[in-house]
Parts: structure tokens; sequence; C-alpha cells
């Protein structure tokens, strides 16, 4: 019989093993694939070292200090790359929102490389399983799954979500030069980081009034800014599903969040992309605020990609057939809370009541299709219409 005593420890070192060749070359999966993806969700803190590295490095501003240019180079890294995670990862590499060619999506998943945020391949067969499994126990970050910490963080220490199942990508694993960068996706972050280091010690040495050098912009550049970066990212994950309001009844609790919007570009208008995933703008009116979209327009006017697609009018009419419902509920909640300022309904423009109820109108019932574009009545009559044929049997409006 062989002997537990011994073969324990072997076991631990051959994964250790594993972990440590995984580093740099995230397709080593000497049992398979398969395997590994069939294991039960458990931190491997081998494996997460590297993400642990990049945690601990922002600590070394203790020693390198600041300066109003290594934190302004923090910030705008921090945009710039953020553009890369929801304009390349996610609305080009995820869900092919708009065209470029093969040199240029090999060019984006370079620059997509600087986030760290593993290769675009990984990132687009993950986010693409979210959608097909959406809050749905197969989801690996759903926050009503797995809780609030694995959602946001934990689901990227588990060795089963590791590999990348290329089987699920086709369109993209047929293309050798993406395989590589997503196999090796430790080389363009490390090539990213020297080259803050590298300029900032040019910097330090042509221009010292600049107060920088290059473990500073090292440490602001590439480890505060990054760690920043993968946080905001996360927060789609973990707080997408919960806080915010649903305009469209999707099979998810996704939701629509001015805060989240600002904190990444435009990716927090979640409930919008979930209804509709193919369009280049998750802000699907003009008052949602998308700046990932604007990037990409600006870009399509240099013809280095095209074809950005729209959403479809029939989608943005259900969004305002079910803005409008909403608000005329709200409207009558408001009037039967406050019986004596009802009279302010026949009053107050129409336009203007329907914007304060909007405000006011955060979970209220909305219907799956819209009945055509939307026709203005006077508040009074849409509520009294809506109390007459009840929930069941809305009116035409």
């Amino acid at each position: 019989m062989p002997d537990s005593t011994n073969s324990l420890p072997l076991a631990l070192l051959r994964r250790a093993a594993t972990a440590v060749v995984q580093w740099f070359d995230s397709d080593y999966c000497p049992d398979g694939a398969e395997v590994m993806r069939n294991e039960p969700d458990r931190v491997d803190w081998v494996r997460v070292m590297p993400f642990v590295f990049l945690h601990a490095g922002c600590l070394g501003v203790i020693w390198t200090g600041t300066s109003a240019f290594a934190v302004w180079t923090a910030v705008a890294l921090y945009f710039i790359r953020m553009f890369a995670v929801t304009g390349v990862h996610h609305r080009y590499f995820s869900h092919k929102t708009y065209s470029t060619s093969r040199f240029g999506q090999f060019l984006l998943a370079i620059f997509a490389g600087t986030t760290v945020q593993r290769g675009s391949l990984w990132w687009a067969y993950h986010h693409r399983h979210h959608h097909l499994h959406s809050d749905d126990p197969e989801d690996a970050h759903s926050p009503h799954v797995h809780g609030f910490w694995w959602s946001h963080i934990g689901w990227i220490t588990s060795r089963r979500n590791f590999p990348t199942d290329y089987t699920k990508i086709k369109d993209l694993a047929k293309f050798p030069e993406l395989v590589w960068l997503n196999r090796f996706d430790l080389v363009v972050p490390i090539l990213f980081a020297f080259s803050l280091f590298g300029l900032g010690e040019v910097l330090a040495a042509q221009a010292p009034q600049l107060g920088t050098n290059g473990w500073q912009l090292l440490v602001w550049g590439f480890f505060i800014s990054t760690t920043f970066l993968f946080h905001g990212t996360g927060c789609i994950n973990s707080m997408a599903h919960l806080m915010g309001r649903r305009r469209f009844k999707t099979t998810d609790d996704s939701r629509n969040s001015a805060i989240l919007a600002l904190i990444t570009l435009g990716e927090g208008w979640h409930n919008n992309h979930h209804r509709y995933q193919s369009s280049t703008r998750n802000g699907f009116y003009w008052w949602e605020f998308d700046p990932t979209y604007y990037g990409l327009k600006l870009l399509s006017f240099t013809g280095f990609i095209r074809g950005l697609k729209p959403v479809p009018r029939s989608v943005l009419e259900e969004g305002a057939h079910a803005d409008h419902h909403a608000s005329v509920e709200a409207a009558i909640k408001s009037a039967q809370a406050h019986p004596h300022y009802s009279s302010l309904r026949r009053v107050v423009p129409t336009a203007a009541a329907i914007a304060v109820a909007t405000a006011t109108a955060n979970q209220a019932m909305l219907p799956q299709k819209a009945d055509g574009p939307a026709v203005h009545k006077d508040v009074t009559e849409l509520a009294h219409e809506l109390k007459t044929r009840g929930p069941e049997n809305p009116p035409v409006i």
C-alpha cells in the first residue's frame, strides 16, 4: 500500500509547483483544464501571490514618497486603462460590439494587457459565461449566490477559475497571437512596469523639477493605479447587481447606477447592458454618461475601428415605456401618501411632474415590452386610469 503520510506532502508540493509555473504560463494544466474547472471553490494562495504582490506594492509609497506628477500619473493611468477594460476587454473581445483589423485587435489586446487583469481571451471567456448564467449557481461572481466579497475579489483566487476554456471563444482562439498573449499574460504587465520605472528615471535626470523618479513612478503609476483599477472593475461584479434601479425586466438582478458609471466610464448602466449586450454603448440614452462609448466613437473617426453597433429602436422604446409607467406609479403612491398635495398635479406641468416622480421611482414594477411610443397625457388622467384599471390592465399611453 502507498504511504499516505508521504503522498500528502508530495501532492501539496506538486500543486505548489504547478501554481508557480502558472505564474508564467497560464495554460499550464498538467491534469487538464477541465479537472481544474471541476474543483470546488477555494483560494490557491501560491497561484495568487502575484495578485497579493500587486497590493503589497502599494506600501512602497512609504519609502518613495509622493509628488504631484506621480499622483496625476496614477489618476490618468487609472482612467486610460479603465477604457482598456471597458472598451477593449469588455465591448470588443467579450461582445464584439465593433470591428477592427487583425493587427488592430492585436494592438488592442496589448493595450488591455496593461490593466493586469489576465489576458483578453480569459476575460472574454469568463464574461460570456457570466451572461449565460448571470445570478445563477453557475455564475462565478454573483453576489446573490456567493456573497459580496467573493463576487468582488474572491472568485479570481479560486483554481477553478484560472483556466481559459478556448472552446467557448472559438472566434478569438483562432488567432495564435491572441492565444500567446493570453497564455503568457504577465509579459505585457512586466514590460509596462519596467517602462514606468524607466520613464521615472529619465524624468529624474532630465526634469528634476517634477520631483519624481523611477521607484516613485513605479509605485504610483503601476501598483497604486492598478490596484484601484482592479477594485473599480470589481465593483461591477459585486455592486452592479445590488445597487441602482432596474429599467428592464431581465432574468438576473442587474441594475443601473450613475455612481458606478462614473467609476467605470459607463459600465454602471449594467441593467441596460444585460438587456441588450451587442450595443457599443451601455448608456442607452443621451443623459446616461458613457465615456467609453464617446472614446470609441472618436476612435472610429480615425478608421482604426468601425461598425459600432447601435441600440435597436425597439429596445429604446421599451426602456422609455418602462420609465414612463414607473413615473406614473410613483406619482400615484406620492398622491396617496400626501393627499393634500394632490392638487399640484393639476397645476405643475406634466413634464415637471414626471421628472420629479422619476427621481423616486426605484423599484416600480416594469412591463416587459413596449406598447409603442409614449404620448403625453395629464398626470391626473394617467393616475385615474391606472387606479381604475389596476396593475393587471394598464392604460395605453
